[in-house]
Order: C-alpha cells, then structure tokens, then sequence
C-alpha cells in the first residue's frame, strides 16, 4: 500500500471553491464544511493521513516539508480552486519528484483532458465517483489498468474506461474514524448548525434534476443510492461514544427525505440513540413524515427554496410548488422544526418584480435562518450549458 496523503490544499485568498452550488466565496466569517469526500477516500487505504489545509490554517509552506514523507498525494479540487491547486501539485512534486499525485472533483471529472494537460505535476485524474479507483492506485495497480481515470499515453489523454457508480454502499468504510485520526471537530462551524456539529453521508444521488446543482450532474448521478439504516446508525453511535462534544450530527445527502419510508426508519433508529440532528429536504414533506423525524430527535431542515416565483422555478427544473412549499414550512413551525431557507437570487427569468416577491416569499415563510445566494454555472450543469448558449458568462 502507497503513503498516501489525502490533501484539501490551501485556498487562494480565503475563496471557498470546494462546496458546492451555493457557498462560493471568501470566507467572511470561519466556515468550514468537512472533508467527507476525501475521508471516505481516507478511509480506504491503511497508513494515509488527511489533512484538511484550510480549516487548520496552513499554509504551502507549513505543507511542503512533509512531501518526502508520501508515495501517492491526493488532491481534492474544484472549479474556482483548481489553477491555485495544480500551483500546489507543482510545489509538492518539485518537493519530491517521485510523488504521484491524482486530482479528483467534479471539475476533473467533467474537464478530464483539459485538466490533465493543465500541469505536468498532475499524473491522473479521476472521472465521476472514485473511491475504489484511488484506492486500486494505492494498493499499487499500475495507471493504466485502472479504470475510471485520464491519464496521459504518449503526450495525449487517455481515458481508461468508465467505473460503474457504486451501488452497494454498505461496502463503503465509515468517515467518522478518519474524522478522529486526521480532524479537529472545532475546526468546522456554520451559522445554523449547533456548535460543534458532524457531518457525513447516509447516501449518493438525487432524484431532483435542479438545473444548478453541482453533485447529481457530475459525480453522483440521479438515482439515489443509500446505506442500510443498520449502517449508518452503527456509525453515529460509534460516533456518539467517540465525540462527545458534538452536539449535532447532519446528513449531507442531496435530500435524505427522498425515500421517505428509509428516512422514517432512520429517524425512529437515531431516536433510540438520543442524538440531534439534522439534514437537507425539499419543501414536500409529507406532516406524518416531518411528525417522526421531529419525535426522534430532527432539529433542523435546510430547505432550497430558490424563488418565490413558481416561474422561475420551472425554469430551473425545482419540481415544486410555491404553494406546498408553504403547507410544508408551516407544518415545520407546527411541529418545532427549525427551517435554514436558502435562496437563489438572478436565476434564469429573474427580474427586480420577481426577486420582490421573493423577498415577500421569505418573510411569510419565515425561516429561522436565510441564505441568499447568487446562482453558480459550475462545468457539468445544465445551468452552465444553458450559460454557455446564451452568452451569460465573460470569458
């Protein structure tokens, strides 16, 4: 098995690329989401060590003098980060010129050949879900035979194959052990969240087709995958007993209220726990559904209300309706369910009349707390073709 270092590099002048849709931009405040993707990579090879650059505060600097230290570096990148990250492959490989070093992201993965070509510090990078392809690279599988990755072969990309989305995931190993080896719980902290709070994953994959959202287009795809209830409570429970300073465990899944009979069985499980927590939805709930989430032990939903334009959010391809949005959000406030709303200002269609009633949606649903956001045309999206042919993007 290769020493492998597991990397979330420094950020280029406190920018956030890395979450997603909506959390884009410098960090005005400390805020920081857990690097699940590149612990459950983390925790399927023995020996490596994840080091989460930005929450800790390091620097290249403070970095570079363990490149010695590693046979394999991983590097978790994005859209808006991956120039100032190839700079840092460039850095480590000159450090030690023997290092492989693999890129992996919904950016490589939807810009594969350009990326490979971006740097020649960059010796693969991953397509869509590559937790098993780093670790068959780990475990020493020459490039070449391993599916699911762009290498280069004679001076040109090379592309070995597509690797099937996992569908047992089960077989995935738990993220909350690399949390307690490689992080600080401390380190990650949101406005909304209890504080400390611990995120992971109960599944991949949403059924929704949100023509903005970065993670079903590009990585995970639209058929919702899931661990066994077994599973995850077996996890938070071992988690539980080894953090006792979090005060809230969230799911991070797309929208766990998509099954809703597992999102049921889920919760009466969590509830025999004793744990709080909390996960994203869609304002469609069902009240009996919301009912026992809150009787064991949900505190609080993030909910992507986007618009109060039932317009716009046809364009978008949101499948809801503005007006089971609201039965939704009071149903929550009968219950005592917190509701963290998130927005989306400048969607396609959007005028000054619609983001006023937007504004005047806001307030009669009356989240507990709001977040407005600017719609992001990541590569990969139908928001970003749509971009594309219409001329909205400079350069």
């Amino acid at each position: 098995m290769k020493k492998t270092l597991f990397l979330s590099p420094p950020t280029f002048d406190g920018y956030d690329g890395g979450a997603g849709s909506r959390y884009q931009c410098k960090r005005e405040v400390t805020s920081f989401w857990y690097p699940t993707w590149l612990a459950q990579l983390a925790a399927l090879v023995p020996g490596g060590k994840l080091i989460d650059a930005p929450a800790r505060g390091l620097a290249l600097d403070d970095l570079l003098p363990m490149a010695g230290d590693y046979e394999f570096l991983v590097i978790y990148t994005s859209t808006p980060s991956f120039a100032n990250d190839a700079k840092v492959a460039e850095a480590f490989k000159a450090a030690n010129p023997g290092l492989l070093i693999g890129f992996c992201g919904p950016h490589v993965a939807v810009n594969n050949e350009a990326s490979i070509m971006a740097s020649p510090a960059i010796d693969f990078v991953c397509d869509s879900e590559f937790d098993f392809t780093i670790q068959e690279i780990a475990e020493g599988a020459p490039l070449e035979s391993v599916v699911g990755i762009t290498i280069l072969k004679d001076g040109k990309p090379h592309f070995t194959g597509k690797r099937p989305l996992i569908e047992d995931m089960d077989s995935l190993p738990w993220v909350t052990k690399v949390y307690k080896r490689d992080l600080v719980t401390t380190d990650y902290y949101n406005g909304y969240m209890l504080h400390p709070y611990m995120s992971l994953y109960s599944g991949r994959g949403c059924k929704s087709r949100c023509t903005f959202c970065l993670w079903p287009q590009t990585i995970s795809g639209h058929n919702y995958r899931t661990r066994s209830v077994k599973n995850i409570t077996e996890e938070i429970k071992w988690a539980r007993d080894n953090f006792p300073e979090i005060k809230e465990f969230f799911f991070d899944d797309d929208t766990l209220t998509d099954n809703r009979e597992r999102v049921e069985a889920l919760a009466v499980e969590l509830g025999k726990l004793g744990v709080t927590w909390s996960c994203n939805a869609k304002a469609n709930v069902p009240y009996e559904t919301l009912k026992i989430m809150k009787e064991n032990g949900l505190r609080l939903l993030l909910v992507g209300y986007e618009s109060g334009n039932q317009k716009i959010l046809h364009n978008i391809k949101k499948g809801i309706l503005v007006t089971r949005a609201k039965q939704f959000t009071r149903d929550c406030h009968e219950l005592g369910i917190l509701i963290h709303g998130t927005f989306i200002v400048g969607l396609p269609g959007e005028t000054r009349e619609t983001i006023e009633e937007t504004i005047r949606y806001a307030q009669e649903l009356d989240p507990k707390t709001i977040q407005v956001s600017l719609p992001a045309a990541y590569p990969g999206t139908f928001l970003y073709n749509q971009a594309r042919e219409n001329g909205w993007l400079i350069g």
